[in-house]
């Protein structure tokens, strides 16, 4: 059947789509519960099975839940000549504990779908789950394999499936993440990379009261380092430092003597994350007789607008035109999996996601009326790239 026809299809399947899409956050599923998240894996096995995958291998994580990778054979040539496979990228664990459905309910209300983890990110999951079925019941077949990957902790850094996605994307064609999009729908071609670190100063204690001028405080040498710390910002740059936690001290009658805080780094670019470890690590105490200690780094790199992304994106907004879908994109200071696969050097198109609001917060929800074309537009990207 010509592509055409997807769009119409998926439009009549909506509420069979709105099921699935409810049976998944009604499967609560935080990144630290690894019995719900192998629960929800095992459930997902079958509707790869159903949406056509060949082959679903689980990938152990006995820190957290199982990963999964289902391969689809689509595509004309097998062996050596066979293309390299699009790969899609979803995680199924998110941000809410176990409980949360009882405060924030799965509803359907004005056309939005509310619930816990719906616009980060089963909705997005949900869409790929469905174009793939779209496509094996329309008889299309797309120029290339699909890999699916799923993984089950990029909502706390992805740090036992970074390796995975990135061996993954080193063989791939090309890359689609469908996580909630920029307001209007529009996709994201660039997104700042996220570091996390953790300053502790030590200082000398000393009685508050009797000799106060023996000791040295760590939370006053931790409140100039903070402020050397924000100003290696340069919001020109798109650069930023947030420290977002601090504590130390003691009792209330004793000079402190151990302090630390953690920081937020966003940049743009690889070059601006280099230059602001480089002046992180050469932070020096303000205060004769302190010390200080820094740990952590880069958690995901910068999502560049690459050449390669810029014509993947270009080549996508004229595959929508026929859905009469009009894409724009746009960059973000959050973070995804999207960081690793454009890191790499393959090209990438993320915000795939339906059309929502609230990612993480009370209010969290998807457009109904989004799911079919959202969908379609998937579907599509498959069978022309």
């Amino acid at each position: 059947m010509p592509t055409p026809d997807l769009l119409p299809h998926l439009t009549s399947r909506l509420d069979d789509t709105v099921a699935l899409l409810r049976s998944l956050v009604e499967h609560e599923s935080p990144s630290n519960n690894k019995p719900a998240l192998d629960a929800l894996a095992d459930r997902l096995s079958g509707l790869l099975t159903a949406a056509g995958a060949t082959t679903i291998e689980r990938i152990p994580n006995p820190g957290g839940g199982d990963h999964l990778r289902a391969r689809f054979p689509f595509g004309h040539a097998t062996g050596p000549d066979a293309p390299k496979p699009a790969l899609l990228l979803s995680h199924f664990d998110t941000v809410w504990p176990i409980g949360t459905l009882a405060s924030m309910p799965f509803r359907i209300e004005d056309g939005r779908i509310h619930g816990p983890g719906t616009f980060d990110m089963k909705g997005g999951l949900t869409l790929l789950l469905v174009a793939l079925a779209a496509l094996r019941d329309l008889g299309l077949t797309p120029p290339r394999p699909v890999e699916f990957l799923l993984t089950s902790d990029e909502e706390v850094g992805s740090p036992t499936s970074r390796p995975i996605i990135e061996a993954s994307a080193r063989s791939a064609a090309y890359a689609l993440v469908p996580e909630p999009p920029l307001p209007g729908g529009a996709l994201k071609t660039g997104r700042k990379g996220v570091g996390r670190y953790t300053l502790k100063v030590t200082g000398v204690p000393a009685h508050a009261g009797i000799e106060p001028e023996k000791g040295r405080s760590a939370l006053l040498e931790l409140a100039h380092q903070v402020i050397a710390i924000h100003a290696l910002a340069d919001p020109s740059l798109g650069t930023t430092l947030t420290v977002g936690r601090a504590e130390g001290g003691g009792a209330v009658n004793v000079v402190p003597a151990s302090a630390a805080a953690e920081i937020d780094l966003r940049v743009t670019s690889a070059a601006e994350a280099d230059r602001v470890d480089r002046a992180l690590h050469s932070l020096s105490p303000a205060l004769d007789g302190t010390r200080l200690a820094l740990s952590g780094g880069l958690n995901r790199p910068p999502m560049e607008r690459t050449p390669a992304i810029a014509s993947l994106f270009g080549r996508a907004r004229a595959a929508a035109e026929p859905l009469g879908h009009s894409l724009s994109e746009g960059t973000t200071g959050g973070g995804s999996d999207a960081n690793f696969t454009a890191a790499i050097g393959l090209p990438t198109l993320d915000g795939l996601g339906p059309l929502g609001a609230g990612a993480h917060a009370e209010h969290e929800h998807v457009e109904a009326e989004s799911l079919p074309i959202r969908a379609a537009l998937i579907a599509t990207l498959l069978l022309k790239l």
